[in-house]
């Protein structure tokens, strides 16, 4: 007999009648562990290899639909590949599937980002792991260009979200942040299909704010999580936005590292596979032991799945309205942009 499927109009999901749901959240179990073993290159390689996992080889979702995850990843704070991991699972397997999907795509790296910073401690520096960048960044290139050849198809739908894209390409290059464009490019595109001042007004009004000031005063291990919970909380972009951040907290204000441990933390971040800001793993335990280094894990991604269950199920109701849609439209174009940068 010949299996039928079908696309769930809503949420863009691809769904097969006799499909087993606890078999479903074994595979996303199962292939969010390995991607989390083996995902290197940052966040732009990430969102690209499950474009090839989820939209390409397993059909869960339509690129369109993949591209709004996208989209609505990079306008929340905290780390946007690992966002649309939850945002993937969430659609998946509803608030189970979420977290399965967030906790199987972190524990591998932070595991692997914990064993190094105990070598650290041990022996003062970090293993050399030149050999494997020159292996691995080659690929990872040409993963990313292949996802944003797939991405553009579907995303540049006129003349002006093909220029908001360029242009957000461009301004990366010369340093503009990467958040400004965001909002810029979604607001242009939003702008351009108003009906109603007040409708893209309700739009601005989503955009977040990053503000707040660190409450830590020593490195206790309340005081930590606190930290990182800012961090995950306000943190818009790469690992580089992630250094900055911390180092005004952890280095300038608090005092808890030096420069070189700082550096060497981000180091980790980006060398090992899964999620950039598995840094705070490595901070974590450099401070206070296994302990610190769970805390500041938990403390850091902990936004990222409140943010992404509170968010979700508005995505497919945000089409509906011409506004809310347009300036998805330019987000999602100003994130191929983002992406072609790196």
């Amino acid at each position: 007999m010949t299996r039928v499927s079908s696309t769930d109009g809503q949420t863009g999901m691809r769904t097969d009648p006799r499909a087993d749901p606890n078999g479903g959240r074994a595979a996303l179990a199962i292939t969010f562990l390995r991607l989390g073993l083996t995902a290197f290159g940052g966040p732009a390689a990430h969102i690209a290899l499950m474009e090839q996992e989820f939209v390409r080889r397993r059909q869960w979702l339509t690129t369109a639909h993949f591209l709004d995850l996208v989209g609505a990843a990079s306008i929340i704070p905290g780390p946007s590949s690992t966002e649309v991991a939850i945002y993937i699972g969430y659609r998946r397997a509803g608030v189970v599937g979420l977290a399965l999907a967030g906790i199987c795509f972190i524990l591998p790296a932070a595991l692997i980002v914990g064993a190094i910073a105990w070598a650290y401690l041990q022996f003062g520096q970090l293993p050399t792991a030149s050999g494997l960048l020159r292996g691995v960044e080659p690929v990872v290139v040409a993963v990313i260009a292949q996802a944003l050849w797939t991405f553009g198809r579907t995303a540049i739908k006129t003349p002006l979200l093909a220029a908001l894209g360029i242009a957000s390409f461009v301004l990366d290059l010369l340093g503009v942040s990467p958040l400004l464009l965001l909002g810029i490019a979604g607001v242009v595109s939003a702008s351009a299909g108003a009906g109603h001042r007040s409708e893209l007004r309700g739009v601005l009004a989503l955009l977040p704010l990053a503000t707040g000031k660190a409450v830590a005063a020593s490195a206790s291990i309340a005081n930590l999580f606190l930290v990182f919970l800012k961090a995950g909380s306000v943190v818009f972009g790469s690992g580089y936005v992630l250094l900055a951040f911390l180092r005004g907290d952890l280095v300038e204000r608090l005092g808890w590292l030096t420069e070189k441990q700082l550096v060497d933390a981000v180091a980790v971040g980006q060398l090992t596979p899964g999620p950039v800001f598995t840094t705070a793993t490595f901070v974590g335990y450099v401070l206070r032991g296994p302990v610190g280094a769970l805390v500041a894990t938990v403390g850091i991604f902990l936004p990222s799945f409140i943010l992404v269950a509170a968010t979700a199920p508005i995505i497919p109701r945000l089409r509906r309205s011409r506004i809310a849609s347009g300036f998805l439209d330019g987000v999602n174009v100003a994130s191929l942009g983002l992406m072609a940068a790196v």
